[in-house]
């Protein structure tokens, strides 16, 4: 049988404050096989869960993560943003996407020394684009890798050599059968980010996908549910 991983984006931030470690847990809670989190380093080169190059959205302080220490963020949220060894504590067991957002090769060293120390590069992998992974490669030749694409333009063969890709990460509307039927066949997994409606979630299930990252991760799994799809 064919088998699908669900994936909480961001955890489950329907329910809870992205990238917290409530939303995390929810999200496994409620089904996901995996959850996704986004990770930047604090001005002292500490690894924590933010998406945003500045807390404004999420946490109303009008400042750039990078421009604090990982004190002066926990006193400033009051410890909300959590640290990546954090959240590898808080999800023992279960596989964990790290998105690596504007990633340099410092902030990679940093994370990957933090997925070593926590003992989870067995259960980890690695998403972004083609510098920053790159820079994962460069530095892990074991590292499992999602490489993020955002165009019907296929990667070049040079950048997949390099790469060395498990799965090909793509935003669901680009994706329909032919496409994934031809990653498939050239050896690639193929993920999919961020279907959150029933619609298109149904959409890129019948294209064959492997994997769906989604903000609404129990509506993804009572999906592949319907589609007689299985779990990883």
């Amino acid at each position: 049988m064919r088998t699908v991983t669900a994936v909480g984006h961001r955890g489950d931030p329907y329910r809870f404050r992205e990238n917290t470690l409530a939303s995390l847990r929810s999200a496994l809670a409620r089904g996901a096989d995996a959850v996704e989190l986004d990770v930047r380093l604090t001005r002292d080169g500490v690894p924590v869960l933010l998406h945003d190059a500045t807390l404004t959205r999420l946490w109303e302080v009008d400042a750039r993560l990078d421009a604090l220490t990982a004190e002066d963020v926990a006193l400033r949220t009051g410890g909300g943003v959590p640290s990546l060894a954090d959240a590898l504590h808080a999800t023992p067991g279960r596989r964990v996407m790290i998105d690596l957002p504007s990633a340099t090769p410092r902030t990679v060293r940093a994370v990957l020394g933090v997925v070593r120390d926590s003992d989870a590069a067995s259960r980890v992998y690695y998403c972004a684009g083609p510098d920053a992974m790159l820079a994962v490669r460069a530095q892990d030749p074991a590292a499992e890798i999602a490489l993020t694409w955002t165009t019907l333009a296929p990667p070049r063969p040079a950048l997949l050599d390099a790469v060395r890709p498990r799965w090909l990460n793509y935003r669901f509307g680009l994706l329909e059968h032919g496409i994934v039927a031809s990653l498939h066949r050239d050896g690639y997994l193929v993920s999919a980010w961020t279907p959150d409606t029933r619609r298109s979630l149904r959409r890129v299930l019948a294209a064959g996908v492997d994997s769906v990252t989604s903000n609404r991760v129990a509506v993804a799994c009572a999906e592949r549910d319907r589609a007689g799809l299985a779990r990883p």
